[in-house]
């Protein structure tokens, strides 16, 4: 190599991508349709696209080989990224946003809430809710549309009250809506990059600063009402918050670690599970004879009776159901991260602090890994076809070490509410509703699920 070689610098390859100047259009289709845009980009550039918006660059990575790096072979150089740091002005520090040792000294407190003994334990709980649940339905069959994505919303953050806070959550009305609210914030703050001041008298901040007031003021009374009546194990949430910030001496900060902790782990256990039942009843609406399925296996294996935990390894093909929905809709449908040092990506070069995104909604959708990746098929979960896929091609709670950590008791909700819905009920969707996806925290039914209800002779 000759001396002037060998001074050239190396050129590093970046992504394919849209033009700098289209940066304006794009951050115009992202806030009106990001799921468009995600999949748009992964059909017409291939597995790794650079985003121009704006201010920032997004390097998107579309291929299991990619999720595999940034979320578990080189995790701890991505940290949570773009939208979920500015959902922090919304949220907190709470397990979804906090980083590094705070991150893992709250992973360290929830943990053992999680464990597989534990978690049996509260199939009895989800069975009551959803027996409650499905006779609320039954008493509105007849009477005209039922919003469904509203009653697995209130369902899913009673079940999450009981199980983990041993808390009756429907003592405080206002909780579903202040959550909405908070929500909502949070996505203002993701697309907006943080830029609109949060002290501005507008009507939205004004409104969430109200709903954050009230998940203050609800969060303090749980934490008081837990103090004052411990359980009787004390190894639920609240009781180990508790046990975990008395030693922190300022008052305001032990609150408002207590408010970003319950807060984030309340929004993102009720509303990832609402979100998968209401994918669920729309999918088993549309496909009749997988609908027929669910309801045979059920009474076979149920007959009229709630469900232990052994029942529901016999619910095979309840959780073909579930796997499914999960892949075309996955809860979490976007993983944000910032790279911390410099790193490389299937050839690509990343740069040291740019913005990282693995989507499992089109990574899930990848025609190199899912033989007509759009069409709606439980029998890719049959347990003889699974061994052959690629671990990372299938990630709906994350992978690394940030998997979700209530990733267990989603399932058995889901799968406990899936068989005693179908059981005794079809739900059909409201005559000229048009469902649409609606990418927020979550990935929710945009607008509500308005379904009819039918008993089942």
């Amino acid at each position: 190599m000759s001396a002037p070689d060998a001074a050239r610098p190396r050129v590093r390859r970046l992504p394919p991508g849209p033009p700098a100047r289209r940066a304006p259009a794009l951050l115009a289709s992202m806030a009106r349709d990001r799921l468009t845009v995600m999949t748009s980009a992964a059909l017409r550039y291939g597995d790794a696209v650079r985003l121009p918006l704006g201010p920032k660059t997004l390097f998107f990575f579309n291929h299991p080989d990619h999720a595999k790096r940034v979320l578990a072979d080189n995790a701890a150089n991505y940290h949570k990224g773009i939208g979920l740091v500015h959902a922090r002005r919304a949220l907190g520090d709470g397990l979804l946003t906090s980083e590094g040792d705070l991150w893992r000294a709250q992973r360290k407190v929830i943990q053992p809430v999680f464990q597989p003994r534990r978690i049996n334990r509260q199939t009895g709980v989800i069975a009551e809710e959803a027996a409650k649940l499905v006779a609320r339905l039954r008493a509105r069959a007849g009477t005209g549309p039922v919003d469904i994505r509203e009653e697995m919303t209130g369902l899913t953050l009673g079940i999450l009250g009981r199980t983990l806070l041993d808390a009756d959550l429907g003592a405080y009305e206002s909780i579903g809506e202040s959550f909405e609210v908070v929500q909502d914030q949070a996505i203002f703050e993701m697309m907006s990059l943080s830029a609109v001041p949060s002290w501005l008298p507008l009507p939205q901040q004004r409104k969430f600063r109200r709903a954050r007031a009230d998940l203050e003021r609800i969060t303090a009374a749980l934490a008081a009402e837990r103090a004052a009546n411990p359980g009787e194990d004390g190894d639920d949430v609240l009781s180990r918050l508790i046990e975990a910030t008395a030693a922190e001496p300022d008052e305001a900060v032990r609150r408002q670690r207590m408010r970003d902790e319950l807060v984030t782990l309340l929004l993102a256990g009720h509303e990832t599970t609402a979100s998968t039942l209401s994918w669920t009843f729309t999918e088993l609406d549309q496909h009749p004879l997988v609908w027929q399925k669910v309801h045979d296996e059920v009474v076979s294996v149920l007959g009229d009776r709630h469900p232990t935990p052994e029942d529901l390894h016999r619910l095979t093909y309840t959780s073909m159901v579930l796997e499914e929905v999960m892949r075309l809709h996955p809860p979490v449908w976007i993983l944000p991260r910032k790279a911390q040092q410099e790193d490389e990506i299937g050839g690509f070069h990343v740069p040291a602090g740019a913005e990282v995104l693995i989507c499992p909604y089109t990574l899930h959708r990848h025609p190199d890994f899912w033989e007509a990746p759009d069409r709606f098929d439980p029998e890719r979960f049959a347990p003889d076809r699974a061994g052959g896929r690629h671990r990372y091609s299938y990630i709906p709670f994350g992978a690394g070490p940030r998997y979700c950590v209530g990733s267990s008791l989603g399932l058995l909700e889901a799968t406990v509410v899936i068989a005693a819905v179908v059981r005794e009920l079809k739900l059909a969707k409201a005559p000229g509703h048009v469902v649409r996806p609606e990418p927020m925290l979550t990935l929710r039914v945009q607008g509500g699920l308005p379904m009819t209800v039918h008993p089942v002779d």
